[in-house]
């Protein structure tokens, strides 16, 4: 009861408080100099003030007020009287006029001129101006000379509280971890007041929770959030909605209020452990499943969100943790249960398997709650599923000799069928993989067998592919790849690595090595080639070479004398056996052509030619070669000379005669006209009727002389144009003695029946102009243009 007299006194006796501190200073007030106000008329003071003035050499100040203020938002009948100016040298009578100068002088603020009263016109708001700045002045009324130099003074608007505190920066969004402690900090908010905050209580702020108790509690004067109760679940309430008041005048009545809202949001902690939403899962899965294909889900729900959310899944125990694993779906946090190795209905048809789901990101703070992981049981059962057959081995490797006989057994592949109905497999080779068709399978038991010989040299490895096929299920194919191994036998002959040519010089001395040979064999015997050289038996006592074997395997030929000479003999022929080691052995006779040449004095060979004797002695190769280059440039410039003169005597311009681009071949001499009847006959052209037997062609001469061909029958009157045409075009193809291709052959004949009758004008004794074409437009609708044209022009030749 004290506390609350004392808060009910101070709320009666503040306003009184402010009102009087507020109109005191207004009041008139004695001036602080205590300078003496002289009567009118008193010469002897004017005098006295007159010599003060002379001594201090200053002018002494005669305004006499003190700082004045003014009530914001003041109202009433009567302008309000803010101060009175008063000079010391106003006797009292009307000669000084008072003059006033400034902010808000003649508008805001009016001066009587004789008073020297200040009256305020206009309401002041402090918020809009605090203070005004204006200048006073004393002058004689009737010079309007001033009295005494101007003065500036300051009229300052009192606050009242009348602007209520703002959130401007309101509405507020915050967040704090939910299960926080009491006085966990969450926020801050701030409220302005325009108020003065210096003068009076008008912008002390007190804060206070008008919404969200009793979950949160705020600083009264620092406007700080905190939690104010344990233990907050977001899983229980997510989002609060807290109301915030700032009040002035310190929080007591009258004052001023404002609100502002803060949405408080709990963010989330990993406070809640994953749980399996069943404790037994069941899956089923066919055997023939493929590895890492996914046969079932599992999931684990958790009510935290995000990070915390997050679940890793394993298999702990069971009898299938080496055949199945599970993975977390990043997406939807499931468990996905995948095959790892094969499955076998027939070995195992059923796996018991313990699924665990645990937290990724665990809080330390909350350990004591218990685990954060949880166990479920998955039973999986394994589905019959008719499976391919499987192979004995997944890849075969047989070996075969090259000379093998045909139908001989390379090998043999087994497979069954692992399902319990056990079906027959048949066996084929897939040809894709045999082109060649080299191998042949035995169907039932799988034996491979040799169809083509084999060669080494030619392929070493042949690999194919056997196809087992179950008899019921033709459906159900299993491959399985096939390696075979040509094995070599010596079944090749050696023989030289290349064709060796060697070149003796006539200056050779005895036992000089001519060249080194070297041997080759296609075979490849597992301790490596080591050949035997030798020479013909006929050729062992050869006057000229011998042979000689070299430790790597190679043959050197050595002369047996000197004084070789081209002229005598130039080439040398030398044949040699050559044997490997193998089994059974193999040898071939190869020959090594030798060439005598000449040679400098160390042993550059320079020429094999015996021509070389026969050139002067002066000259040496080098200048042969350059005189043979010079013949060859002269011949090369007299064909070039040659070639300009043709071109030169060539016209430019191609006479119109032998354009190449026209296909028409003129004859310059002519015919003999009617009486010319040696050429070829006229009427046999003009008129089929005519022709009773072959008539040879005269203007031509053939190469080959042919019978005479039968005559043809005589033609009808009504002969068909097109057949008459096409056998002659029959005679012409056949006949080596016709025209060429490109000739041109008239045929004058143009049928009979007609009903237009003949368009030729060869028979006609009359010329184009003596024609009339009228008749064309009688012919109907397919020679109505003709007739058009015709007619047209011949009106143009009347014209």
């Amino acid at each position: 009861m004290p506390e609350r007299l004392t808060e009910m006194l101070m709320d009666t006796w503040t306003p009184l408080i402010i009102l009087w501190i507020t109109v005191l200073p207004s009041i008139y007030m004695a001036p602080m100099n205590q300078s003496q106000v002289l009567p009118s008329g008193s010469s002897t003071g004017l005098k006295r003030l007159n010599e003060e003035q002379r001594v201090l050499h200053r002018s002494k100040r005669g305004w006499v007020w003190n700082q004045m203020f003014v009530l914001e938002e003041f109202s009433g009948p009567e302008p309000i009287l803010v101060g009175r100016l008063h000079t010391d040298l106003d006797p009292g009578s009307s000669k000084i006029k008072y003059i006033l100068s400034g902010d808000g002088a003649g508008t805001i603020f009016v001066i009587n001129d004789k008073t020297g009263d200040i009256h305020a016109m206009k309401r002041l708001d402090r918020e809009e101006k605090a203070e005004y700045t204006l200048t006073a002045q004393a002058v004689d009324r009737d010079t309007n000379q001033p009295l005494e130099p101007p003065s500036e003074f300051i009229i300052k608007v009192q606050d009242i509280n009348d602007n209520a505190p703002e959130f401007v920066e309101g509405p507020y969004h915050a967040m704090v971890p939910e299960m926080s402690v009491v006085g966990t900090f969450v926020t801050k908010v701030t409220a302005t007041d325009a108020d003065d905050p210096v003068y009076g209580n008008s912008a002390k702020l007190v804060y206070s929770i008008l919404e969200g108790q009793p979950y949160f509690s705020i600083e009264p004067h620092t406007a700080i959030i905190k939690t104010a109760l344990p233990n907050m679940d977001r899983e229980a309430k997510e989002e609060y909605f807290v109301v915030i008041q700032a009040k002035d005048m310190g929080g007591h009545m009258g004052g001023l209020s404002g609100t502002t809202t803060v949405t408080i949001t709990l963010t989330d902690v990993n406070d809640n452990p994953p749980k399996f939403a069943q404790s037994l899962y069941h899956f089923s899965v066919m055997e023939d499943v493929a590895l890492g294909e996914p046969i079932g889900r599992v999931k684990a729900n958790d009510l935290d969100i995000g990070e915390n959310a997050k679940s890793s899944y394993d298999i702990i125990e069971g009898d299938g943790m080496d055949i199945f694993e599970i993975t977390t779906d990043a997406q939807t946090q499931d468990g996905i249960i995948r095959v790892r190795k094969p499955l076998d209905f027939e070995t195992k048809r059923s796996y018991t398997l313990k699924a665990e789901a645990a937290n990724i990101h665990i809080d330390p703070r909350f350990l004591s709650g218990g685990p954060f992981k949880d166990t479920a049981t998955v039973k999986i059962v394994v589905e019959d599923a008719d499976e391919p057959p499987v192979f004995s081995s997944p890849t075969y490797l047989l070996e075969v000799h090259e000379n093998a006989a045909l139908n001989s057994v390379l090998g043999q592949v087994t497979a069954h069928d692992p399902d319990a109905s056990s079906s027959p497999i048949r066996f084929s080779i897939d040809r894709h993989t045999d082109l060649e068709r080299q191998f042949n399978i035995n169907a039932e038991d799988g034996k491979i067998t040799l169809a083509t010989p084999l060669d080494r040299e030619t392929s070493t490895w042949h690999n194919i592919t056997i196809v087992a096929t179950e008899t019921r299920n033709h459906s159900q194919v299993s491959r399985v790849p096939v390696a075979i191994k040509v094995l070599d036998v010596n079944d090749n002959a050696p023989e030289f690595a290349s064709e060796h040519e060697a070149f003796l010089c006539e200056n050779g001395k005895p036992g000089q090595v001519i060249q080194i040979v070297s041997a080759v064999d296609k075979d490849d015997p597992k301790n490596g080639h080591y050949f035997l050289y030798s020479l013909l038996p006929e050729m062992v006592n050869n006057p000229n070479f011998t042979i000689k074997k070299n430790e790597d395997n190679t043959l050197s030929i050595l002369a047996k004398h000197s004084g070789f000479s081209r002229q005598k003999q130039e080439v040398y022929l030398l044949p040699i056996i050559i044997s490997d080691s193998g089994t059974p052995p193999m040898s071939s006779t190869s020959t090594l052509t030798i060439r005598v040449c000449g040679c400098s004095s160390d042993g550059i060979v320079q020429s094999c030619n015996v021509e070389a004797y026969v050139l002067p002695i002066g000259l040496s190769m080098g200048a042969l070669i350059a005189i043979l280059a010079c013949i060859i440039l002269l011949l090369v410039i007299v064909v070039l000379f040659v070639t300009l003169r043709r071109h030169k005597n060539e016209p430019l311009i191609i006479k119109d005669d032998e354009d190449v681009r026209e296909n028409i071949i003129r004859y310059d001499d002519e015919g003999g006209g009617e009486e010319d009847t040696e050429a070829f006959d006229i009427a046999t052209l003009q008129n089929p009727d005519g022709i009773n037997g072959f008539l040879p062609r005269k203007d031509i001469k053939p190469d080959l002389q042919f019978m005479p061909r039968q005559g043809l029958a005589p033609v009808p009157n009504g002969v068909d144009v097109d057949e008459f045409i096409n056998v002659r075009l029959h005679e012409a193809d056949n006949d080596p003695t016709a025209p060429p291709y490109d000739s041109i052959q008239i045929y004058g004949y143009e049928g009979k029946g007609s009903a237009a009758g003949s368009l030729s004008s060869l028979e006609s004794s009359t010329s184009d102009s003596d024609q009339n074409f009228d008749y064309l437009s009688e012919w109907g609708p397919r020679f109505k243009r003709l007739g058009e044209l015709y007619s047209v022009g011949e009106s143009d030749k009347e014209t």
